[in-house]
């Protein structure tokens, strides 16, 4: 879609309300609507796939909103590039265009805050083990901290700091293969 055209506009819009809200918020009235009045998904436990939907989709709604924020605003500005132009004048067809092109140079700083963001899903997760009431390691931790439990509270730090490393290296080896100019930095 076209920046300004409707569906733009929409998808703005949601990400937008997406962006804003409250984890503990969207979790609530995810089992409000979803698990009680449409009967859709259970609402708590942990059994088949239709458990983990309504968590899961919890954890990933601001992120998710965040990226394709992102991903629109720098594909508005690398469509307006010169390059872009080029491409087109050459009679590459539409689809070339975006994903060799546009995509592949807009995806670098997307692939930052992705990693970034992903890091902060433990935060998240602490939030949405609570709201739905399961085990996880966000509950581990807040019961570490309430009994003082201090070599618990260092491993899952410990745990913590390892996965945010290992997702930020992943994310900088990923900047590094869509962006040949960052191999030698």
């Amino acid at each position: 879609a076209r920046a300004g055209a409707w569906p733009d506009r929409l998808l703005m819009a949601a990400t937008l309300v997406g962006s804003s809200l409250a984890g503990f918020w969207v979790a609530l009235l995810g089992m409000e609507l979803f698990a009680v009045r449409l009967h859709w998904l259970p609402l708590m436990g942990a059994g088949d796939w239709r458990h983990y939907v309504l968590p899961a989709s919890v954890l990933a709604l601001l992120p998710t909103a965040l990226i394709l924020r992102m991903t629109r605003a720098g594909l508005c500005e690398i469509l307006d590039q010169d390059y872009i132009r080029t491409a087109r004048a050459k009679g590459l067809p539409p689809w070339r265009i975006m994903t060799r092109h546009a995509l592949r140079n807009a995806m670098v700083p997307v692939v930052t805050v992705a990693g970034l963001n992903l890091g902060g899903l433990i935060s998240g997760a602490v939030v949405t083990e609570t709201v739905f009431d399961w085990p996880g390691i966000g509950r581990l931790l807040v019961d570490a901290v309430r009994y003082r439990d201090y070599p618990v509270i260092q491993g899952v730090t410990l745990l913590s700091v390892l996965g945010v490393l290992v997702i930020n290296l992943l994310a900088e080896l990923a900047i590094m293969r869509l962006d040949p100019r960052q191999r030698g930095h």
